[in-house]
């Protein structure tokens, strides 16, 4: 068996021991590295999603584990609704996007995907870009969300994102990497 230079193992085929299934989420072992998986999801995606009036989606919600109101990308978990296991990463964005903002997507493109937290979790997240929206509804989410959405000059959406984290709440750092997408969709191209 192969180390890492902090003595854990690195083959794949060490058998992996679960310490704890929740209804979400398993804690695991793997030598003496935990980490954490997730039962009933295919990963999860971030829809980049930018209106006619050139204002890029943010939404803002609660979130538990953190116990702070956060400013995120709409987002989802792929997979996550019964008889929904062989759904995509498309599919995903596209539900999630209207069901957290109102607005939908006349196209989605794949951007990029990779792990969410790969020290802490197995989870893998997708970029998604969402083009020519259209309005179609409130937004806020299902019925045991509560999101704002916030819709940002694509201009300003930086300086607002620091003046948020300035404000007290918690920015997902991935946004800036939402944001580098818009900044280089012309020479950007999807990778898997």
């Amino acid at each position: 068996m192969r180390h890492d230079p902090a003595g854990l193992p690195v083959d794949a085929d060490v058998p992996a021991e679960d310490l704890h299934r929740g209804a979400w989420l398993t804690l695991r072992r793997r030598g003496r590295w935990e980490f954490v998986e997730r039962n009933n999801a295919g990963g999860a995606v971030i829809i980049v999603a930018v209106t006619p009036q050139d204002r890029i989606l943010f939404v803002e919600q609660y979130r538990v584990p953190i116990q702070a109101r956060t400013i995120e990308m709409p987002a989802g978990l792929v997979g996550d609704h019964e008889g929904d296991g062989d759904e995509t990463a498309l599919a995903a964005a596209a539900r999630e996007l209207e069901e957290e903002t109102g607005w939908r997507a006349a196209r989605l493109e794949f951007l990029h995907a990779g792990p969410s937290s790969s020290g802490m979790s197995t989870e893998r997240i997708a970029f998604v870009r969402a083009f020519d929206l259209q309005r179609v509804g409130a937004g806020g989410g299902d019925p045991g969300e509560a999101i704002i959405v916030h819709e940002v000059a694509r201009n300003d959406a930086a300086s607002w994102l620091f003046a948020s984290a300035r404000a007290g709440y918690s920015v997902d750092p991935k946004l800036f990497a939402g944001l580098w997408f818009l900044e280089h969709e012309a020479s950007a191209r999807p990778t898997a």
